[in-house]
């Protein structure tokens, strides 16, 4: 037991290896034709070049960030330890995105090649490849995480060594959710703004079909994809997994034995690092029954795999906690045990199951509520989106009352610490889920080198089988995003409580009241200055496209080629120019409101912001994830209204739907995911200054 804490970094490092065998078997297997080869570089290359000039600009906030950290940390002892801590994170959090993003834009040429054989190759191929970037998010994770734990435990002695090394820890936490929030915005901006001028300008205006490759911004679309859904979501994911593991641990301070007696709370400091680490187990076991028959259905292969990991997970947990629960221990009057922990896990891994259901339920193709908005497209654009704005905000009651329930029920059995455990539990199995969510851009990928390629007609049935089931496992990991971000910013609150060494947050009081409100507006903020940088960069995508469908002669005719690479270029250009603003208010606000207004009045921002940006991003990921399968409603075999009337891809219902789409980019790949971090972020900062807030 003296060393089980080696069992978390040892986790890490099995991630990485299954990762880098994943990541070589996909190399070696063939991209195809040529024209497929040198599209799919394209891509690559566009995608590597956004990623590389993005992390020069974040280089610069991190080194500006680590000095800060040091000086301001100085006079408590952990300045340099603080600052390490702050880069490492940011490091692992970059390079988990870099590795993601450079093998999915190797396995998406090789997944259309692999549909030439059939639907299984094309399955394992397009999985594999989101399996690289799952198991580096949460190897890279419990590496970093395990190695500085070990570090600053042994660094920092005495009676309040292990609170000095959790509190150092936050940085790394910080340093992850800052790059996670960069990459977010920018991938978010990038991907948007190309998609809205592919589609307006090439779908809509010249009648093109999807993924033509006479469209100068197909090329840049299918880079988006990349830089939004994998890199941006790797980060995402990395630093809720990151921000549950610490909220918990640091909640853990808070057990005392019976009557309010000191005891040894390291075991319970240390368990959710274990949890994490037997996820990673179970998530790689899961992959193994991810498999499908030629005719079979992706959805049910990758929801067995899924499904299969939180089973195996629930089995763990409580082995884990019977292992090294020391029997009853308590958090104020309520006295906790194993069997409450291993319960308060299960509840948060059911409240991640249910919400990714109800979300699936939302946005899937042939479902209630996307027909909704189909069969309002047949009069227009406007009704099309009054639909999807409806159901947007109807779909956020049931995720809202799921994650209210999972929260008392947490509470119930283990107090905060439960809540935090449950937010875990959610995580738990991130190397799978992640795998899941980034399998759907390399597939989509997939799609658009066939078309681009001129591949026959049943490489593309099978490529746009798969893209339909990662449109639908996308809907769902933003759900999953957004429902375990709710919960990790809560234990994160918590922790802030606790270290900041405030007994409660009394809402009567006109700073705290204040402090809700200006929360509460944030979120509103931030999605504004996201939507308008992807519409700013939207128009100047358009107005190019046109431009090139007019100047280059024979564009239109297939005898000459667009200039692709000048269209990444201006998405490249709006997100890194973007995405600065609105990452520095999150910065920066718990920072002026902490030490302007008092540890309480910061506490009621972060109940704002936290209240209002969850219920925001679910209402944004699900209208366009709804708007998106509506549109994808027309264009398989046409789509029969509820009257008798076919509406087939290229009338003007179709068209309707794709203004609605267009609509809900910037909802579902900018803003609404971005929201997540915004509110983790925030809380992380303020949990990183409250040592300091507790001293004024």
């Amino acid at each position: 037991m003296e060393n089980i804490h080696l069992l978390v970094p040892a986790a890490g490092v099995l991630a990485l290896i299954y990762a880098f065998a994943k990541a070589t078997w996909v190399k070696k297997q063939p991209v195809g034709t040529k024209e497929m080869a040198d599209i799919a570089a394209l891509i690559q290359e566009g995608a590597m070049a956004f990623i590389r000039t993005e992390y020069r600009v974040l280089s610069g906030f991190v080194a500006i960030v680590a000095v800060l950290l040091f000086l301001a940390n100085k006079g408590n002892g952990n300045g340099e330890m603080i600052a390490m801590a702050f880069v490492v994170g940011a490091i692992a959090s970059g390079l988990a995105g870099y590795a993601g993003m450079k093998v999915a834009t190797d396995a998406n040429v090789r997944t259309t090649n692999a549909a030439k054989d059939g639907l299984p190759n094309a399955l394992n191929v397009a999985f594999s490849g989101g399996a690289v970037m799952g198991m580096s998010v949460v190897g890279l994770a419990l590496l970093g995480l395990g190695l500085l734990f070990a570090f600053f435990t042994n660094h920092f002695s005495g009676a309040d060594g292990l609170t000095l090394a959790l509190n150092t820890l936050t940085g790394f936490s910080m340093g992850a959710s800052s790059i996670a929030l960069f990459a977010r915005v920018g991938g978010g901006i990038f991907t948007k703004a190309a998609d809205m001028g592919a589609d307006l300008v090439g779908k809509v205006e010249a009648g093109l079909p999807e993924d033509d490759p006479r469209n100068p911004a197909v090329i840049a679309d299918n880079v988006g994809d990349n830089v939004g859904d994998v890199a941006g979501m790797g980060a995402d994911l990395f630093e809720s997994y990151v921000g549950a593991i610490i909220g918990a641990m640091v909640l853990a301070l808070s057990f005392k034995g019976a009557g309010g007696a000191d005891i040894d709370v390291m075991p319970m400091v240390l368990l959710p690092m274990l949890i994490a680490a037997a996820g990673i187990v179970a998530s790689i076991i899961g992959t193994f029954a991810v498999k499908v028959k030629e005719g079979g259905n992706p959805q049910h292969a990758l929801d067995m795999g899924a499904f299969g990991s939180a089973g195996v997970m629930v089995i763990a947990t409580f082995a884990i906690a019977n292992k090294i629960w020391p029997g009853e221990v308590f958090i104020g009057e309520l006295g906790v045990d194993a069997i409450d922990v291993g319960i308060a896990t299960v509840i948060g891994l059911g409240v991640g199951v249910l919400v990714g259901i109800i979300t699936a339920y939302y946005c899937s193709m042939d479902k209630k509520p996307v027909n909704s908005i189909v069969e309002q497209s047949k009069t227009g654009e406007a009704t099309n989106i009054v639909a999807g704005i409806g159901l947007g905000m109807e779909s956020t009651a049931a995720p809202i009352i799921l994650i209210a329930a999972g929260v008392i029920g947490a509470s119930h059995f283990a107090g905060l610490y439960g809540v935090a455990i449950a937010a875990l539990g959610m995580l738990s199995t991130t190397g799978i889920q992640l795998a899941v969510d980034a399998y759907g851009p390399i597939a989509d990928n997939a799609g658009g080198i066939a078309e681009m390629s001129h591949q026959p007609a049943e490489v593309r049935e099978r490529t746009d089988l798969l893209d339909a089931v990662g449109n639908t496992t996308a809907a769902i990991g933003k759900g999953f995003a957004i429902a375990s971000a709710a919960m990790t910013a809560l234990a994160l609150f918590a922790a802030f409580r606790v270290q900041s060494g405030i007994d409660g947050i009394e809402l009567t009081k006109p700073l705290v009241m204040s402090g809700l409100f200006i929360g509460g507006m944030l979120p509103f903020l931030f999605s504004s200055m996201a939507m308008k940088a992807v519409g700013g960069a939207a128009m100047e995508m358009i107005e190019e496209v046109r431009r090139q469908f007019r100047d280059i002669p024979g564009l239109l005719e297939g005898k000459a080629d667009p200039d692709a690479a000048r269209c990444v270029q201006i998405s490249t250009d709006a997100a890194i120019k973007k995405m600065i603003v609105p990452g520095m208010m999150a910065v920066v606000t718990p920072v002026v409101v902490g030490f302007g207004f008092g540890p309480e009045a910061l506490g009621g921002v972060l109940a704002g912001v936290t209240i209002s940006g969850v219920t925001m991003a679910i209402f944004m990921s699900n209208a366009g994830g709804a708007w998106d399968n509506a549109k994808k409603s027309f264009e398989g075999g046409g789509y029969t209204m509820e009257d008798g009337s076919v509406h087939e891809k290229g009338s003007p219902a179709h068209d309707a739907s794709v203004v609605g789409d267009t609509v809900g980019d910037p909802f579902k790949d900018t803003a609404g995911p971005a929201l997540n971090i915004l509110v983790k972020l925030m809380c992380v900062v303020s949990l990183v200054i409250a040592p300091m807030l507790a001293n004024l």
